[in-house]
């Protein structure tokens, strides 16, 4: 770091790391495709997207000739990192079940950045998450979005620490309070805990401001404090909700309050979506692969999805990883577009959607000058089902490569060996 008294001027430059994958068909998503085009990538972010575009001299320039250039698909709910797989109950740090509000925990805190679903998730073209806390409790926690790959640690992958808050109605919190003859053991008793935590952060955001306005000490509640960040609109309210009423009460409670909300799974949300439409609400939706395995699910069609982006709602899809396996997330997209999801809207749904949601829309989502370097080249359409992701960069660097004589994804070491 230079001090006042140095001249900028005399220290030492650094090289620019640059990367240009050039020939492909590149699909910004935000714009229309581009045929024989060229990404520019410099220190990990994107410059200029398009035909023509000179390759600057040194560059590390991929071949893309005859495949499709996509931005890293974003999971927008998922447990990769805090439910890991093959690791049994050791490995499943998801919920803190010990009390139905536990809003001050964070998944931050809990990641494991070796899990085996991070490397599925190159696999799958994926290189942003949002990992959320599980659904067991009536407040799960704080989310993180992070990159799935890069880091020596969780910290050095983070791109929010903080995006929103998980909440949970519905079968889930009744069933694991009401065995412990707890509230909550009903939807009213979800309901209630979820709007008390709410009244009780209205409370502690006046008497934290009227401190500071008094320049008083205060002893700050992580869980209020949490919550007072939801009402200021800092961070979204992720609602784990499956049946059109317990949707109906997320909205009730959001317009109460004044809340960002964003629907989670949203199984019946086809039933109210001129409702979610007519409110701007987004639908984080899935996942579509997932059996009738409880009474929420009774209704589970492939096809809902359709029926909400038809109606003008604002959709993303997610595995709900370890759920089903995180690389199969452009698969369900694939059966969403034979249930008649416009292909556009598929891609949007992987892409720029869930970036949007939740607030990550000016680091990914999209291949436009200024985002990340984060980019998929694909054997061909990504919701061809045949399609693979062939070649994977996060802020511009090789991460992932398909390795065809050995028919299996090849990932960069995480910590180079000599």
């Amino acid at each position: 770091m230079s001090t006042p008294h140095q001249d900028s001027a005399s220290l030492p430059s650094v090289p620019s790391s640059v990367t240009a994958v050039v020939g492909g068909r590149v699909v910004p998503v935000v714009g229309d495709p581009i045929e024989e085009g060229t990404v520019v990538i410099v220190d990990g972010v994107i410059t200029e997207v398009g035909s023509g575009v000179v390759v600057p001299e040194g560059a590390t320039v991929v071949d893309a000739a005859g495949r499709w250039v996509v931005p890293g698909f974003v999971e927008a709910h998922g447990h990769v990192g805090i439910h890991e797989e093959a690791n049994g109950a050791a490995g499943n740090d998801t919920n803190e079940m010990t009390d139905p509000n536990t809003a001050g925990v964070r998944a931050l805190d809990a990641i494991d950045i070796d899990d085996e679903g991070f490397r599925d998730a190159l696999s799958g073209g994926i290189t942003s998450i949002v990992v959320k806390p599980g659904s067991g409790n009536a407040i799960g926690g704080q989310t993180v979005a992070i990159k799935t790959w890069g880091g020596r640690t969780v910290d050095e992958q983070v791109i929010s620490e903080s995006v929103s808050v998980k909440s949970a109605l519905g079968e889930n919190p009744k069933r694991v309070y009401g065995s412990k003859d707890k509230l909550p053991s009903t939807r009213m008793g979800v309901a209630l805990v979820i709007r008390q935590a709410f009244e009780d952060a209205r409370f502690y955001q006046a008497k934290r401001d009227d401190a500071a306005a008094k320049g008083e000490p205060f002893r700050r509640d992580l869980r209020l404090e949490t919550l007072a960040r939801v009402l200021d609109g800092e961070l979204a309210w992720d609602q784990h909700t499956h049946r059109h009423d317990d949707i109906a009460t997320a909205i009730r409670l959001s317009e109460e309050f004044g809340y960002r909300l964003v629907v989670n799974h949203g199984t019946e949300g086809n039933k109210l979506a001129a409702v979610l439409a007519e409110k701007n609400i987004p639908v984080i939706y899935g996942p579509l692969f997932t059996s009738r395995s409880k009474v929420e699910l009774r209704d589970r069609a492939i096809s809902n999805l359709a029926e909400l982006a038809a109606a003008g709602v604002t959709v993303a899809i997610t595995t709900d990883a370890p759920v089903v396996p995180i690389n199969l997330l452009v698969l369900q997209a694939s059966l969403a577009v034979k249930e008649g999801l416009p292909p556009k809207t598929a891609l949007e749904a992987l892409t720029i959607n869930p970036a949007r949601m939740l607030g990550l829309d000016s680091r990914v989502g999209a291949l436009v000058p200024g985002l990340d370097g984060d980019v998929v080249i694909w054997s061909g359409d990504p919701l061809d089902a045949t399609s693979r992701a062939e070649h994977v960069l996060i802020a511009g660097k090789t991460v992932y490569t398909w390795d065809a004589p050995a028919h299996r994804g090849r990932t960069v070491e995480r910590f180079p060996r000599p």
